[in-house]
């Protein structure tokens, strides 16, 4: 095999390996997260915070260890990460929810459901289940909210 058959292989794998692992620049779209929001709570706004396993709060249900892994993000960039109300006030915005959200799956995004590919499953999943079991399988209402919202792409 002549060196120049033997790179071009060697760098087509290498391409396929980022292309299917390395999404590490994959955003959620905002269909995905609207019906993720919508499956979550039905996207409502005023939801409060309320305990499972893990105290969750907002239209996503987001934790307090998930805004931390996530960068901690505020309202506006003036506001202290550090203060009391940071983490509440923040899931309880939507767009500070959405950018909680975006900086997590910029850090653990990944294949959750072997397909090879790092889209809005895997990354509903994430959001869901965490990354360490993003492999489960959702409950039934879950599953038919998140389905048929995405199915019907209502959000734009």
């Amino acid at each position: 095999m002549s060196i120049v058959k033997t790179v071009l292989i060697g760098l087509t794998a290498a391409i396929m390996v980022v292309l299917v692992y390395g999404q590490t620049d994959i955003e959620m779209t905002v269909d995905c997260l609207g019906c993720l929001c919508d499956a979550s709570t039905r996207c409502n706004k005023a939801m409060g915070c309320h305990s499972v396993n893990l105290k969750v709060c907002g239209p996503f249900l987001i934790s307090k260890p998930y805004w931390n892994e996530a960068g901690k993000p505020v309202l506006n960039e003036r506001d202290d990460p550090y203060a009391e109300n940071a983490f509440n006030d923040c899931v309880h915005d939507y767009t500070c929810s959405v950018k909680t959200i975006r900086n997590y799956m910029a850090k653990y995004g990944k294949d959750c459901n072997g397909d090879g590919v790092i889209n809005c499953e895997d990354f509903v999943r994430i959001h869901k289940f965490g990354r360490k079991e993003c492999f489960k399988s959702y409950g039934r209402l879950f599953k038919s909210r998140f389905s048929y919202c995405i199915n019907n792409a209502i959000f734009y």
